[in-house]
């Protein structure tokens, strides 16, 4: 019989799913506005593809960070 909800073997995979998606999405999307600020601007070196790059990686990990990654620590009390 199949288990239902969040008990198996598959629980995880939605979180992995998102967490995996956001990051690829950070980087394409600011990498995708680095390359158009590049091509506006004429810079032939891609330094803000790469900047762009960059920033989406460390903004997907920090929001990774912030949704899944946290937790709920001991906060004094039982």
């Amino acid at each position: 019989m199949a288990a239902s909800g969040h008990d198996g073997a598959w629980a995880g995979m939605g979180i992995g799913w998102a967490v995996t998606s956001t990051l690829v999405g950070g980087i394409a999307v600011w990498g995708s506005l680095g390359y158009a600020a590049d091509r506006l601007l004429g810079l032939n070196s891609r330094v803000l593809t790469a900047v762009g790059i960059v920033l989406g990686a460390a903004g997907a990990i920090y929001l990774v960070y912030q949704r899944y990654g946290k937790g709920e620590g001991k906060r004094g009390g039982a």
